[in-house]
Parts: C-alpha cells; structure tokens; sequence
C-alpha cells in the first residue's frame, strides 16, 4: 500500500494480539497523528498452522528473514519475550536500519546498553516502554521530561504478581501458601512462580531503570536478590502493629558515584505513598534535584496496559519514519562500582524465637551494642500454638551497615536462647 508505514510483529500472543486489534480498530485515529497510515506488514510466529484472529494467513511467517527481506518495513515490534532468540531478531532489525519497539526486560536489563548502541550506529531508534511497568509511562519520563535532574534513587513495586500476593497476606492474614495458591488460580501467578516471588522479574526491570535514571550499565547479577517466600503472616502482622506494610521493593540509590541496587521485601511506612500501592497495582518513585519526588503509579501489566506502552512507541517511532526526524545522540553508559550487599545501610526489622526466661534479650542486645547497632525498638510476643516457653522477640534498628548487622546475626544464632531467626528485613520511609 502506497504511503504507508509498514510494521511488523514477533510473537502473536495475548499482548501481540491485543497490539494488532488496538491497531486496526484505531487505525484512522492513529493515521491522523502520525501523519501517515500504518500497515500491519507480517507477524512471526512459532507455529504457523495455528488459527489466529486478526489478520491474514499471508501474513503469517516463522522465518526472520521475511520480515527483514520487505522493504516497506519500517518498525519491528518484539513480543516474544525471553533472551533468545528475541535478542538477536532485535539486534538484526536494528542493523537492518528498522526501529524496533520491545516490552523484553530480560534482553533490555542484560543487553540494552549494547542494543542502543547498535541502534545508533544504525540511525534507527530502539523505544522499550512496556519493559518496566506495563501501562505505567516511565521510561519516556526518564529519557526526556526528567533528563535535567541529577537523578539520586529509584524505589519501585514493579511485579504485580508479589505485590498482589503481600497485599492479599495483609488483608486476609493469610500465609504464602495459601496466596500462592490463590494467586495462580485468578491467573496472577504463574504455575511456576519463581521468576516472580523470587525477584528476578524485578531484577531485570530495575536493571533497566538504573540504566535511565544514572545512566550506568547494571547487571542484575548486580542487584541485591531476595524474594518472599520467607514471609509469613507473623511478619506482616508485626509490620502492621509497627505501623508498616510489607512489600518487594526494587531500590537504587547512587551514592558518591557507586551504585546500591536491592530487590527485597521491605517495611515501608504506612505514611509512604508506596504503601498504598496495593493488589496488582505498580508504582515507580523517582528523587531528582530539582523536581524532588515522583511517582508513577497505574497497571503493572496485562494485554491492554502493554499494549497501550507499545503502541504509543510504535507511533512515536512511525512520526521519526514520517518525518525523517533522526534520533537523538546516544551517550554510551558509564561503568560504575556497585556496592555489595555488606556495605548497603537501612533500618532493619528482627523477627527471632526465643526461649521466654530473665536475661534473653539482654544478651541479645550486648551483640547488636558489639556490633555498633543501635536498638530502636522491641517487642516481645507470645506466638499462639508455639511451644511452651518460647517468644517472639521483633527488633528494628537505627540504620546500620549489613555487613555489621549479618555478622551480629551470625553470633545471635549461635546462643542457646536463640531457637530460630526468623526474617532480617530492611525499612522504608
């Protein structure tokens, strides 16, 4: 078809289907801001004979090369998901002199600082939205409207699956299990969870966010990992009588240069904005110089969130092809040092059963005092069910070093008094 901006799908799943019929239906809509229609050229897919809705069986192909092969191709989406082999389709798009829009997290997270480049190289634009925070708009944010500040810290709930999990726990006093459970039969969870409850999908997205906001190249091997399996009731109800919730929390502070990166379940105070995200809700608090504190709250995912952000990618890169508008240089990521977990510094919470006899928590507080942590608080509770004369003991900090606080935990252990730990957490807010 004459004048129009050709595009091109990999992977036609829940989200590609849900981009195809957003773009037939807004067809006229989306001609008139572009200035030019768009035309959905071909769509990759595993397996061909597959019956799909939305558009013709010529246009159905398995092979990469038929899409790189049409020259009225202009933008290639990448929907496949995974690192391979959507990395190297993305990588050959882009030398092919393509854009190419993605909603990957792992390729961007592990390879991003590289496909940019690529992009570059090649005049093209490489536009990645719906990586982190499915609907949320952030990643344009980062990349223009908050460009003028010295960005200084990243805090994001950025995995619906956890955040709806904790949410349920703390409404229902419900333990991991049953949410778990719960979670997978609404479709929340999936029927192997670990990716999720275990903080590596979050890993990958705060991967991505630190490469915007400090504009450093982070691994997320980098980042600090914990996930939630290890919270339970108990904790959540402590939090909530310390006047906290409990949530998986993905943190990036730049400090002196060097960066600390966490995944971890932390308490944040029920003052904090972020504590009211809840369900499956995701939010991205962003601390720059001059605008101070930001956030970025709305669906985490879902076909029409994702595909509302890859759409809106698909057309800011259709105008660049409607125009001739060129990107914008490139400024390759710095290298920076990336703290270990031993040097991060935060408020804790202490959760431990003890037998319940005169001097225990004294003890107790003689290591912290060794170690140079100071107490804030403690409470002492008596578990229902737990074995006679045993208590829980919870503790919180004023901010310490981890490395200081783990060896502290180490000679806690050791005491015959101790029964078990529990969860060491950080605090928020």
């Amino acid at each position: 078809m004459s004048g129009t901006i050709g595009v091109a799908l990999l992977g036609a799943g829940n989200i590609g289907s849900g981009v195809i019929a957003a773009l037939a239906a807004g067809a006229a809509r989306y001609a008139a801001r572009v200035g030019q229609p768009l035309e959905l050229r071909r769509v990759l897919v595993r397996d061909a004979a597959r019956v799909r809705h939305g558009f013709r069986a010529d246009q159905v192909t398995t092979k990469i090369g038929d899409i790189l092969a049409d020259d009225a191709t202009r933008i290639v989406v990448e929907l496949l998901g995974g690192e391979e082999p959507a990395r190297t389709y993305i990588e050959q798009s882009l030398r092919s002199g393509r854009h190419v829009v993605t909603a990957n997290k792992e390729v961007m997270a592990k390879f991003g600082a590289t496909l940019l480049q690529v992009a570059h190289d090649h005049g093209v634009r490489l536009l990645y939205e719906a990586s982190v925070g499915g609907g949320i708009p952030v990643i344009a944010p980062l990349s223009r409207d908050l460009l003028a500040n010295e960005v200084s810290a990243v805090t994001a709930i950025i995995n619906g699956t956890t955040n709806y999990m904790l949410t349920a726990m703390a409404q229902q006093g419900a333990d991991y299990e049953d949410v778990l459970a719960e979670a997978q039969e609404l479709g929340y969870a999936e029927p192997d969870p670990t990716a999720d409850v275990e903080g590596i999908d979050a890993s990958f997205k705060l991967a991505v966010l630190c490469g915007l906001a400090f504009n450093v190249d982070l691994a997320p091997a980098d980042v600090a990992r914990e996930g939630i399996t290890g919270i339970t009731a108990q904790d959540i109800a402590y939090a909530h009588e310390l006047g906290y919730v409990i949530k998986l929390l993905a943190s990036a502070t730049l400090i002196d240069g060097e960066v600390a990166a966490t995944v971890r379940p932390t308490l944040v105070a029920l003052s904090e904005p972020l504590a009211k995200v809840d369900g499956v809700l995701n939010a991205v608090q962003v601390e720059g110089d001059l605008v101070g504190r930001v956030i970025f709250e709305g669906p985490g995912a879902g076909a029409g969130p994702t595909a509302s952000s890859v759409l809106a990618d698909v057309l800011d890169a259709a105008r660049d092809v409607a125009t001739g508008r060129r990107p914008l240089a490139f400024i390759p990521r710095r290298a920076v040092r990336v703290r270990p977990p031993e040097e991060h510094e935060a408020r804790y919470y202490l959760r431990m059963t003890v037998q319940d006899r005169p001097g225990v928590l004294g003890r107790i507080a003689q290591v912290l005092g060794d170690a140079q942590i100071s107490i804030a608080s403690f409470i002492q509770y008596e578990v229902p069910d737990a074995p006679e004369g045993t208590a829980d003991i919870v503790f919180t900090t004023h901010r310490a070093r981890e490395g200081a606080l783990t060896a502290a935990i180490r000679a806690i252990e050791q005491m015959d008094v101790v029964l078990e730990i529990g969860n060491v957490l950080p605090m928020a807010g």
